[in-house]
């Protein structure tokens, strides 16, 4: 006798889309560990899982600029979610970790703390050491953004500095294209597509507007300044070896253009 077929909830969707975010495109399978855990948590296969992520990705514009196959039977709710949340990343975040906080009945702090606890984050103080209230929240709220951003910014350059290739996590900035200051808190601060995975140094030339991409070609602009800094010829070598190569072409979510186009007009130097 057949299993009937159970449809996929509003909250299971947001749990793979939100997962999909922060997976490598060419990781999206029955064998990744994160899908599998996923899939034990919402009582479905690997295999299912991947699948709905691939559904997921058919609303993503690169991927239907690529006219990838077999991506085209998405249901209504698949499309409803990824144009919901495409529209509030913050939301997104937050709403996937009061999702897995319910389904494992646990506090949404028991949850954030165990979502935190990485390399990166284990020299910042507890969730609990900030008191009950407004303050905890607000504190919970940004870092479960931040930490969003940095994992769906490093998957979607496979893990690896977009410029030169680095794939030491260590050295990887989720590097936001326009600042996190002057960034709509729902649209812009946690969008994947303000985001380019650049390893340490030239997360801080970026930062500095020491290097731009161009918004059209995504070459890679170097300033004036910078070529003209004194270093050893090594160096100056290895950077301006950079000059006019593209930067690696993202696996799902391309640079937002409008960004680039601020980041080229206000925090680069000419």
């Amino acid at each position: 006798m057949n299993t009937p077929r159970r449809n996929w909830t509003r909250e299971e969707t947001i749990l793979a889309f939100e997962l999909y975010c922060r997976t490598p495109f060419g990781r999206i399978g029955k064998s990744n560990p994160d899908i599998i855990r996923l899939a034990e948590l919402i009582g479905r296969t690997p295999d299912a899982v991947a699948f709905k992520m691939c559904n997921l990705a058919h609303c993503d514009p690169v991927h239907q600029a690529r006219n990838v196959s077999g991506l085209a039977h998405g249901s209504k709710t698949d499309k409803e979610v990824f144009e919901e949340f495409s529209q509030s990343w913050d939301e997104l975040a937050m709403n996937a970790q009061e999702i897995l906080a319910r389904m494992t009945n646990k506090t949404l702090l028991e949850v954030v703390e165990e979502t935190l606890k990485t390399p990166e984050g284990s020299d910042l103080p507890g969730l609990d050491s900030f008191p009950a209230g407004d303050i905890r929240e607000q504190v919970i709220k940004t870092r479960v953004g931040q930490d969003f951003f940095r994992k769906a910014v490093l998957a979607n350059y496979g893990n690896a500095c977009c410029i030169t290739g680095i794939a030491e996590p260590r050295l990887l900035i989720a590097s936001h294209i326009k600042p996190w200051a002057v960034s709509n808190d729902r649209t812009e601060k946690l969008n994947p597509r303000n985001g380019l995975c650049l390893n340490a140094l030239h997360d801080r030339a970026f930062d500095q507007g020491l290097i731009t991409v161009d918004p059209e070609d995504h070459r890679i602009i170097i300033s004036r300044q910078l070529a003209e800094v004194p270093m050893e010829q090594e160096t100056r070598d290895w950077l301006m070896h950079f000059k006019d190569q593209k930067i690696a072409k993202p696996g799902s979510f391309l640079p937002d253009p409008d960004f680039l186009e601020y980041h080229n007009e206000h925090i680069f130097l000419k």
